[in-house]
């Protein structure tokens, strides 16, 4: 008797810890680092999300107790910028594109081919946790995103000599920030901007399907990469991905969506321990790290909140939220 069953399935049960994280791990960049086409890339993806929904019902199921060694067992985001930047004598350029998740890897890794770049290495890292922007720039050693606005990140951070800038303009405007420093890290709030505002009920993914594909295709958005990578070697990476959380099941139970709407309202994540539940598996986890204990909601859940559940988010504990890329590239 034959079985379609994902072989992953069995490795994360079966597993220690850190291995099963490393098998999960393997699998997203296996299914997400293939080329897309752009004529059917809203489909393609959304097939994508598919083929790891098994996974993720078995973490927020019988393995929801993996969550716990997430922080220990994969490889951290903040740490693999910490060891490039320090292992790194020559030009060096980091490029953190806010929320950007492996959904939009296949446009960066088809186009620096395309264009003659070599890529030194890519590959999946975890984020933080929770995963959001400021507990990412604490990780680094920055107070918060705007540190770094204007060279303002100080001497204290993890990345020492570094020329620093925070921006949310197009991709021509940051050329004339990017000059002649052997060092720079440029910290872009695209797309998380982008997340936020096409967040509201409707085809907010659908068309951040296709604007991805258009901004990470563009001419300008690779001379601006073209610009980093002279002379320097170039990592471009993310604080954080983001859930397309309008494809979540709706949870049925009525005591239980009273209760994440309660202690989450339209969000994946709060601070502080929380109010705990009695439900088995767990709706949500409460997890104590440097960043505090906070509360998480827990898988491809949603609920009836104001205005709407939200069709992209971030901050909870899904793999898509948690896992980033981490590509590295050079002029060839």
């Amino acid at each position: 008797m034959t079985t379609d069953r994902d072989p992953c399935f069995d490795g994360v049960l079966t597993a220690t810890a850190k291995d099963a994280w490393h098998n999960i791990f393997e699998k997203l960049w296996s299914i997400f680092s293939e080329p897309l086409s752009p004529e059917h890339v809203e489909r393609e993806l959304a097939d994508r999300e598919r083929k790891i929904s098994e996974t993720e019902l078995l973490l927020s199921g019988s393995a929801w107790e993996l969550w716990r060694e997430f922080e220990n067992c994969v490889p951290r985001v903040t740490r693999s910028i910490i060891e490039f930047w320090q292992s790194t004598s020559d030009g060096k350029a980091i490029l953190i594109l806010d929320a950007l998740s492996l959904r939009e890897v296949p446009w960066i890794l088809q186009e620096a081919k395309r264009r003659g770049y070599s890529i030194n290495q890519a590959g999946v890292r975890g984020s933080e946790i929770p995963s959001d922007t400021t507990p990412f720039a604490k990780a680094l050693g920055f107070a918060q995103r705007s540190s770094l606005d204007n060279n303002g990140g100080g001497s204290a951070h993890y990345l020492p000599g570094a020329r620093t800038e925070s921006l949310n303009v197009a991709w021509d405007y940051c050329l004339d920030w990017i000059k002649s420093a052997p060092a720079i890290v440029l910290w872009h709030h695209w797309l998380d901007d982008r997340i936020h505002k096409l967040a509201e009920p409707g085809d907010g993914f659908q068309r951040l399907c296709h604007e991805t594909q258009e901004q990470l295709t563009s001419d300008s958005f690779w001379k601006m990469i073209e610009r980093m990578a002279t002379g320097r070697r170039l990592v471009i990476t993310s604080d954080h991905g983001y859930a397309a959380s309008g494809m979540f099941t709706d949870v049925t139970n009525r005591e239980q969506a009273n209760w994440l709407k309660t202690n989450f309202g339209s969000s994946r994540f709060s601070h502080g321990p929380g109010i705990a539940h009695h439900w088995s598996p767990p709706i949500s986890l409460c997890l104590k790290n440097a960043n505090g204990a906070n509360q998480f909601a827990l898988g491809r859940r949603k609920w009836r909140s104001a205005g709407g559940y939200p069709t992209l988010a971030h901050g909870g504990l899904s793999l898509l939220e948690v896992a980033v890329p981490f590509i590295e590239i050079s002029k060839s």
